[in-house]
Order: C-alpha cells, then sequence, then structure tokens
C-alpha cells in the first residue's frame, strides 16, 4: 500500500510564503518524477512544478522565480517552497508521483495523486 501525505498549506497574506511537503510510504522501490498541480475554484487543474530523478525542475511560467520545487530522496519526500504568494495563487496543491512498488513478487509503476493541500492567500 502506498501512500501520499500533504502537508503545509494554510492562510497567508499576499507577500508572505508557505513550505509545503508530500511524504510518500509504503513498499517503495524507486521515485521518479515528482510534481505539484494546482486546482482553484472553478478551473482545470495546472501543473506548478516538476522535478525529475535527476534533479531537473520545470515551472508554470507565472510561478518562476516564487516558487522553488525540491526532492528528498532519503526521506521520500517532495517540497514546493512558495514565496512572494498572490491572491491568484490560492488553490488546493496537490502532489503527484510517479513511482514504482513492490507488489507481492513483482514491480509495480503507477502514478499517485495525494489529496491536496488547501492554500488561501489573502489579507
Amino acid at each position: 500500500q502506498v501512500q501520499l501525505v500533504e502537508s503545509g498549506g494554510g492562510l497567508v497574506q499576499p507577500g508572505g510564503s508557505l513550505r509545503l511537503s508530500c511524504v510518500v510510504s509504503g513498499s517503495i522501490f524507486r521515485l521518479h518524477a515528482m510534481a505539484w498541480y494546482r486546482q482553484a475554484p472553478g478551473k482545470q487543474r495546472e501543473l506548478v512544478a516538476a522535478i525529475g530523478r535527476g534533479g531537473k525542475r520545470d515551472y508554470a511560467d507565472s510561478m518562476k522565480g516564487r516558487f522553488t520545487i525540491s526532492r528528498d530522496s532519503a526521506k521520500n519526500a517532495v517540497h514546493l517552497q512558495m514565496n512572494n504568494l498572490k491572491p491568484e495563487d490560492t488553490a488546493v496543491y496537490i502532489c503527484n508521483i510517479l513511482l514504482t512498488y513492490y507488489n507481492v513478487t513483482r514491480l509495480v509503476t503507477e502514478d499517485y495523486w495525494g489529496q491536496g493541500t488547501q492554500v488561501t492567500v489573502s489579507s
């Protein structure tokens, strides 16, 4: 059984910062690409940032320079440092991880999603 648990969301004023974390637990063999998405009310889910196994990072244009994605392989975790937050950043942030896990006698590669953590930017 694989679980993704997110934390770090909350209410912050414009210009403030938050750090989101997503920790993976279970019979993990390998973590591949890791990413954060977000979904605001009435809008489609959009990619915020992604990081590959080798550390290559990609960001949505509106997040460049403000958000930083990082991964901690020892702790099976991915983080999103968000600075200079704006009201339009308000959304549910969801981690997404492509991983390989042990399933009895074989390895299985699947795409997993977390439950999401609410980020609200408001004065």
